[in-house]
């Protein structure tokens, strides 16, 4: 039976970022993630999720310069200090919320930027990143990220994703299938998780294409969660959509798994 975490960088945008903890545990939730926790302190944070008996599925790397664009740095040449630095960072959260996988963004190139000496930096960043977070029995993830929604974004397409973790070679390091995004670049989906599962570290959801709840757009999404229970998949489903209205008014779609494990 498939287990959600509710994402509150982007749902429950209704509360403050603090009390997001209790509305997701109050509406059936058993895990969280979020894109950052740099603005508050890692203890504070720890006490929401105690305080609401909520698991800290995800949260991602520092990115650099986020209010000013950037993306991620893992895959910028000059950047691999501040990369390093990041991840460290990171690792001393995940310690104190208890989180088993980390999110490393790739970053943005320009199309006149040289893609092999990115790609060379981005190796060589993902092989540290996965050996500092092998000790904490950490995994580290690599998105593709569709370029409607972030253009320029170095990591796009699931068979690249799958070659780069295969290249490091660290058994640490795995992809996060966000199905929005695979819809919008490649779609195939369903053949796609049945040909990488091994290789994927962590899910997420939203409709498509307007990233809302995942019970309208294009995706049959009763169909996927099933298959992929089917495939073995025992991690959470993280729910990364944008609520048309309020967020605990649109979980309808949720309320028939909620039921099914009780």
């Amino acid at each position: 039976m498939p287990r959600f975490a509710a994402n509150l960088s982007m749902m429950y945008n209704e509360h403050a970022f603090l009390d997001r903890f209790a509305a997701a545990a109050q509406d059936g939730f058993e895990a969280v993630e979020f894109l950052f926790p740099y603005d508050f302190p890692a203890d504070e944070i720890k006490a929401r999720l105690d305080a609401s008996g909520l698991t800290q599925a995800l949260f991602n790397a520092p990115p650099g310069d986020w209010a000013g664009g950037e993306r991620g740095i893992a895959s910028l040449p000059g950047r691999e200090d501040e990369f390093r630095r990041g991840i460290d960072t990171a690792l001393d959260y995940a310690r104190v919320l208890g989180n088993r996988k980390l999110h490393v963004m790739a970053g943005l190139i320009g199309a006149d930027q040289p893609r092999a000496k990115h790609r060379e930096v981005y190796l060589s960043n993902l092989a540290h990143a996965a050996k500092a977070a092998q000790a904490e029995g950490i995994t580290v993830v690599i998105e593709p990220i569709n370029t409607r929604d972030m253009p320029g974004f170095f990591l796009t397409r699931q068979d690249e994703a799958q070659a780069i973790c295969a290249e490091v070679g660290a058994e640490n390091l795995k992809v996060q299938f966000d199905c929005y995004h695979c819809q919008i670049v490649e779609g195939d989906l369903a053949v796609k998780l049945k040909r990488d599962m091994a290789g994927i570290g962590h899910i997420q959801i939203a409709g498509v294409p307007e990233r809302h709840e995942p019970d309208t757009g294009e995706l049959n999404y009763p169909y996927l969660l099933e298959l992929i229970d089917s495939l073995g998949y025992d991690g959470y489903i993280g729910c990364e959509y944008r609520p048309r209205a309020g967020t605990s008014a649109g979980l309808g779609w949720l309320k028939p798994y909620l039921n099914a494990t009780r």
